[in-house]
């Protein structure tokens, strides 16, 4: 289930508000300038989908965000529980950063924890399947993905180099819940 936890940044330890509810979730992090939707797959997918079968099922969804926003590519990303590549990947986004892009992921299946820093809070929300989250440029965020990963989400993109981080150096991330103790 989707849920936002909302903690002051210099406490990660007693959350200041849980939310489950979409539009509570959508509202609160509107009010940080980040989009959160909920989309569905225009035809049934297998927990095997193709990138190609998952992109034909979200056409119509990835062809308004593109139009609305410019994206330049689009590609399907799935992390599994062996994958060879989990652990480096996880520590690669444990750390905060920012993008001169977009962040945006839709999650087309499994499930993965950001946590926005804005406005003296951290906003830590789970993410799950059918849920698109759209932090702008220059958000000041990390991803856990958890010790064994598993989620297919969609990346668009709006530069051909795709994620590139700017690594803030603070190490708030440490204080902070990791995914498998939080979600």
């Amino acid at each position: 289930m989707t849920t936002l936890t909302v903690y002051a940044e210099q406490d990660g330890t007693r959350p200041l508000e849980k939310l489950t509810g979409f539009e509570a979730i959508r509202d609160r992090l509107a009010a940080v300038g980040v989009e959160f939707e909920r989309w569905e797959a225009a035809q049934p997918l297998s927990p095997t989908a193709s990138p190609e079968e998952v992109m034909a099922a979200y056409k119509d969804s990835i062809d308004k965000l593109n139009a609305k926003y410019g994206f330049q590519s689009v590609d399907v990303v799935s992390m599994h529980p062996d994958h060879p590549q989990a652990e480096a990947a996880r520590g690669k986004f444990l750390a905060e950063h920012t993008h001169a892009d977009f962040e945006t992921r839709f999650f087309v299946d499994g499930a993965g924890m950001f946590y926005i820093r804005a406005g003296g809070k951290v906003y830590m929300t789970e993410c799950t399947r059918g849920d698109l989250i759209n932090l702008p440029a220059n958000t000041t965020h990390w991803f856990d993905m958890g010790p064994r990963p598993n989620f297919k989400a969609i990346r668009f993109f709006r530069i051909p180099e795709g994620w590139v981080g700017h690594f803030t150096g603070d190490t708030i991330a440490e204080r902070f819940p990791k995914y498998e103790s939080a979600a």
